[in-house]
């Protein structure tokens, strides 16, 4: 299990039951966790935040500080980052992307596009000749790169080095390097590469396939400035005290640098700079017996947080004790020394947590469940059944 920050804590209990569910952010923490990531990092790798991870704009704010900038994935994402935080710069990535995105994109300025395959390119240099004349913007075609035999063994989820709908083949780069380099495209400018081939490694790894994604880049034969290397650091379920080695990774960046001073690197972390600031606090309303096992429901489920079902783990979690009982009738407590958590949901995938360490659980108890700050509330169906939303707190000693 693992316990939310002081300041959680005591906002968890003095909310009203009413008030359960709740999202609960703990600014001051992810203020902290970012900038010792900036720190770790040497002087030419810019540091671009994944919204999708968690676009809250109070989230989106307080990284302000410590990124160069925005990574977003549609046009939704696009307005409303743009919005949350006017003025910063913004990476268009994604597959699918339609005219009216790009349009949009354009007409708002966004300072790169990551395009993910000949028709991409074609249109965008279309729309841009339309919606940006006499602006060069700037392009890094994403690329599916091949990577060495198990490199990418200790993925959670690959996007690259397979058969997979993002990026363009290798074997397709040619025709568009030549069309962004021999004034086919006099609009557009190469800019970089991009090739965000998994998530989910560990700091030796995501160095490795750096490495890898530069030394291919740097021999295309063409003049790049930037190579972006995507995110992907791996946030550990099962052992949430555990972090990514920042430090290890920024070492490794920084000899890659300057083996190659001429390039700028790229990272656009999501999940590891924002899972661990957001808590999921619910309240136990019932702790029922069941072939030999005993569960807990709880208010809300994994139509607010959807991660444990999504990635098929247990979702860390701590229980605080409510002592106080309001109603007349008896109540539930837990026998057993552990107690699966699951939801309100009518479908048996509705559990956030198995058999967890929960001796005397009882109804009316909290439950909190941590590294809730990114890919939760939303990547979850949020209207199957009906039931309320969860309130949102953003706790903040800066004031």
């Amino acid at each position: 299990m693992t316990r939310p920050t002081p300041a959680v804590h005591d906002r968890i209990l003095s909310l009203p039951s009413t008030e359960l569910p709740a999202y609960v952010y703990d600014l001051t923490a992810l203020r902290a966790h970012a900038s010792a990531v900036r720190d770790a990092l040497p002087e030419r790798v810019e540091l671009y935040y994944a919204a999708k991870a968690n676009p809250e704009p109070e989230i989106l704010a307080a990284l302000g500080p410590y990124v160069d900038g925005y990574e977003v994935s549609s046009g939704g994402e696009l307005a409303h980052v743009a919005e949350a935080v006017p003025g910063r710069p913004l990476a268009f990535g994604g597959p699918g992307k339609t005219p009216q995105e790009v349009t949009a994109a354009l007409a708002a300025g966004t300072g790169r596009f990551h395009v993910e395959s000949e028709y991409e390119l074609r249109m965008l240099a279309e729309l841009a000749r339309r919606v940006a004349p006499g602006r060069r913007v700037a392009v890094l075609p994403r690329v599916n790169l091949p990577v060495a035999d198990g490199s990418l063994a200790g993925s959670s989820l690959a996007m690259g080095g397979r058969p997979t709908p993002f990026g363009m083949d290798p074997g397709q780069v040619g025709p568009v390097l030549a069309a962004l380099t021999d004034g086919t495209y006099p609009q557009l400018e190469l800019r970089g590469v991009h090739a965000h081939l998994a998530s989910g490694l560990e700091a030796p790894a995501q160095v490795a396939v750096a490495e890898s994604v530069v030394a291919w880049a740097t021999g295309l034969g063409v003049r790049l400035d930037e190579v972006n290397v995507g995110g992907g650091m791996h946030v550990d379920y099962g052992d949430p005290e555990r972090r990514f080695d920042w430090t290890a990774y920024g070492e490794g960046l920084a000899r890659l640098t300057e083996r190659h001073p001429e390039l700028t690197l790229r990272i656009e972390p999501g999940r590891a700079l924002t899972a661990y600031c957001g808590w999921y606090a619910t309240e136990v309303l019932d702790v029922k017996h069941s072939h030999g096992e005993e569960f807990a429901v709880v208010r809300g489920g994994t139509h607010h947080l959807r991660t444990p079902a999504t990635k098929g783990h247990d979702q860390p979690c701590s229980v605080l004790p409510v002592d106080a009982w309001p109603h007349p009738w008896p109540r539930p407590a837990a026998d057993r020394e552990r107690v699966t958590l699951a939801g309100q949901l009518c479908t048996p995938k509705d559990v956030l947590a198995r058999r967890v360490p929960a001796a005397g659980l009882r109804a009316g108890d909290r439950v909190v469940f941590a590294l809730a700050g990114a890919y939760a509330w939303n990547i979850s169906h949020h209207d199957f059944l009906m039931h309320p939303r969860p309130g949102f707190h953003f706790l903040d000693a800066t004031g």
